[in-house]
């Protein structure tokens, strides 16, 4: 491979505390290695269309606190096309752009994949970059501790309210097609319950869990939902309660996307620091198609090909313990 002189860095899909922090790294290691940096806005959208701006050492100053992504991001259906990649990799080989960083989630990798297999002689690399924890390959993803502090902070102060007027809530949180969020959220404010796309029939085993809940006069009750949730979401489940259970005082909150900002944790920084240092590290390697993650507490590389095929699954174990420690 011949050796590489400048890196374009993006960020793709949905925002995550931390993204700054691994654009900082990719962009000082990049730089302390000799070579120069090209920060590529608004993702796959600014790379179509050339959104292209040059970024030294001090372009990423003070940037480790700032939630969102100085880049921008954006989802971009023009780069489904083969058309849409054929301009953009006409517009790297333009600005002279010999390997790309990409951070984002599942669809950012997809994109990647398919652009390797397509052209050849620029190699990508990515790092996850979503709250939702769900991509394969990697035990941690940049935006997860942050988006869970951040869930269990406003738990806890619904529960405030839950005790004093002796309600039900329904709590929903991100997690559209995984339960990772809501499981460890769960867990950490002492959920009640907490139902999660990834198993079935919860809601039966709720309502049984509600009658006996009742009789034994709990002052409050906190069920947190997976957006994803097979049911229909909080307020669906919450309808069916009250329909049954007219003895309960039910609430819905939707957290929303309060979850995706605020300033990343100690943990995300430090971790997305390290993502981007390893980014850079893996294309000076020679690397090329492959995620940088963690993999039981060290660095690990994983092939798109794998990232993309393979599904991530919730832990037995700690649904099992969620449910003990709820009785």
């Amino acid at each position: 491979m011949a050796k590489i002189k400048k890196i374009g860095i993006l960020t793709s899909g949905g925002d995550a505390p931390g993204m700054n922090a691994a654009i900082r790294g990719v962009t000082r290691t990049a730089i302390f290695n000799g070579m120069q940096v090209v920060g590529i806005r608004h993702g796959y959208h600014g790379m179509i269309f050339g959104h292209f701006t040059r970024l030294k050492a001090h372009s990423v100053s003070d940037i480790l606190a700032r939630g969102g992504t100085i880049l921008k991001t954006a989802r971009s259906k023009e780069f489904m096309t083969a058309e849409g990649r054929k301009q953009a990799y006409d517009n790297l080989k333009k600005e002279g752009i010999d390997a790309v960083v990409v951070i984002g989630g599942d669809g950012s990798l997809t994109g990647a994949r398919v652009f390797c297999d397509e052209y050849y002689d620029i190699p990508f690399i990515g790092i996850p970059g979503t709250i939702d924890n769900d991509i394969f390959g990697t035990d941690y993803t940049i935006g997860y501790d942050t988006a869970q502090n951040t869930v269990v902070d406003a738990v806890d102060k619904i529960r405030d309210t839950a005790s004093s007027h002796n309600r039900l809530f329904f709590i929903e949180v991100m997690g559209r097609d995984a339960g990772f969020i809501a499981l460890k959220t769960g867990i950490a404010c002492g959920a009640e319950a907490i139902l999660i796309p990834e198993v079935e029939g919860q809601v039966e085993g709720l309502k049984d869990y509600l009658e006996k809940g009742y009789k034994r006069k709990k002052s409050s009750n906190i069920i947190i939902v997976a957006e994803g949730e097979k049911s229909g979401g909080a307020f669906a489940i919450a309808e069916q309660v009250k329909e049954e259970f007219e003895e309960y005082s039910v609430r819905v909150s939707i957290l929303g996307h309060i979850q995706r900002g605020g300033k990343p944790s100690a943990y995300d920084r430090v971790s997305a620091s390290t993502l981007g240092y390893e980014a850079v590290q893996a294309l000076l390697d020679d690397q090329k198609s492959v995620m940088v993650g963690f993999h039981n507490g060290e660095v690990d590389l994983v092939p798109f090909r794998k990232v993309i095929k393979l599904k991530k699954s919730v832990d037995p174990q700690q649904l099992e313990m969620a449910d003990v420690l709820s009785i």
